[in-house]
């Protein structure tokens, strides 16, 4: 059993996919910071100083012992409070798809540069059968 792990980690997949995972997540954290430190206050100060953080529908009641700012929502979910946090599914939102468009940079860039570039289809199987079906009319 120990010869087989040995085997499966020395293979250069699971190396690769290691480092993938690293990068991965930091490139993650990096994305985070983004959209949370840069683009949501930015997209905020368009619309009027809205911070997408504390938007938020509360759905059950307020603990009679809680002490914190009843406008917060980082402070209302430690308390437990049941709510709807669309201000920040706005903002995983638009981290989401800036990993996505930065992904799809990075894997177009690659298949350039790779020369993995999609071919164009070519004609279908009808158009095929009607060119030789043609081709053998046409001989003697």
């Amino acid at each position: 059993m120990l010869s087989e792990f040995k085997t499966f980690i020395n293979r250069g997949n699971v190396l690769d996919l290691a480092v993938a995972v690293i990068i991965g997540a930091a490139f993650g954290t990096i994305v985070t910071s983004l959209t949370e430190d840069v683009i949501m206050p930015a997209i905020g100060a368009v619309f009027g100083g809205l911070d997408f953080a504390n938007h938020f529908v509360r759905l059950g009641p307020i603990p009679a012992d809680f002490k914190g700012d009843v406008t917060s929502y980082a402070a209302l979910k430690e308390a437990g409070v049941a709510m709807i946090g669309y201000g920040q599914f706005v903002t995983a939102l638009v981290n989401f798809l800036i990993v996505a468009v930065v992904i799809f940079l990075i894997v177009r860039s690659v298949n350039r540069a790779t020369g993995k570039v999609e071919a164009p289809a070519g004609p279908s199987e009808v158009d095929l059968l009607t060119e030789i079906r043609d081709e053998l009319r046409r001989r003697p």
